[in-house]
């Protein structure tokens, strides 16, 4: 029996996220029961080796429509996202972080974009993108300068006009996600850019909404991170010039 297309898939990819998981999964589950249409949330686990598994089996009681992918190898937070999006059934599929920076709520403005027209959309911490963006709990200081330095090399090598690529909160339809993710190679922090550059080169239509962003100091993302981001960059530059995507 063939099983039932839901209209939302949340995604979200957890390394050790024992002590914020919980309230981010409540909040989802408070958000959707609120509205009619059907979901699944679906928790890939990127090798974890803290408490999550026991958290999520506690939780997986409570949370309705909860599912879990548990890998018992890290892969990063590129592959993770891309195994959710690709087992993902939903007619839009979203992929969330753990810490719920960027809350759930966002959903309401992406879905107007999606009605006018758009095949994925994003949100943005950057007032260049989107001018109501803001960071409530802004990131270190450091972490700001190493990002919006990054973004100019971003911009030139992959993905010209868009400032903030990494904001972890990005929604696509159902034929947009399969086609970008099926074939998106960067395994690590880096996958954003790739999405969005493929996206691009597959001609979908991208929109943007303001995020109001909550910084978490337990974030996992440390400084050498971003210069991985920028190698991930141009490998990107280097796939799209070498005719690696099927586009």
């Amino acid at each position: 029996m063939a099983q039932a297309v839901p209209d939302l898939s949340v995604i979200v990819p957890a390394y050790n996220e024992a002590q914020r998981i919980s309230k981010t999964l409540r909040r989802l589950e408070q958000y959707f029961n609120a509205r009619s249409y059907s979901y699944e949330i679906i928790v890939v686990l990127d090798g974890p080796t803290d408490d999550t598994r026991d958290v999520l089996k506690k939780l997986s009681a409570e949370i309705h429509y909860l599912k879990i992918l548990d890998r018992s190898i890290r892969r990063g937070k590129g592959f993770t996202v891309r195994e959710g999006m690709l087992k993902a059934l939903g007619r839009v599929r979203l992929f969330t972080d753990a810490d719920n920076s960027t809350d759930i709520d966002h959903l309401d403005r992406m879905q107007r974009l999606f009605n006018q027209g758009c095949d994925l959309v994003i949100a943005s911490r950057s007032a260049m993108d989107a001018p109501e963006a803001k960071q409530t709990v802004p990131q270190i200081w450091y972490k700001r300068m190493l990002g919006k330095l990054g973004n100019l090399i971003v911009q030139a090598l992959a993905v010209r006009g868009i400032w903030d690529t990494q904001c972890g909160f990005k929604a696509f339809r159902a034929a947009a996600a399969e086609q970008i993710f099926s074939q998106a190679k960067i395994p690590g922090w880096g996958f954003d850019i790739e999405v969005l550059a493929l996206a691009r080169a597959l001609k979908f239509k991208i929109g943007v909404i303001p995020a109001h962003w909550v910084n978490d100091e337990r974030s996992h993302v440390g400084w050498l991170d971003y210069l991985r981001v920028l190698g991930d960059a141009a490998k990107v530059r280097c796939n799209l010039l070498t005719g690696k995507y099927k586009i």
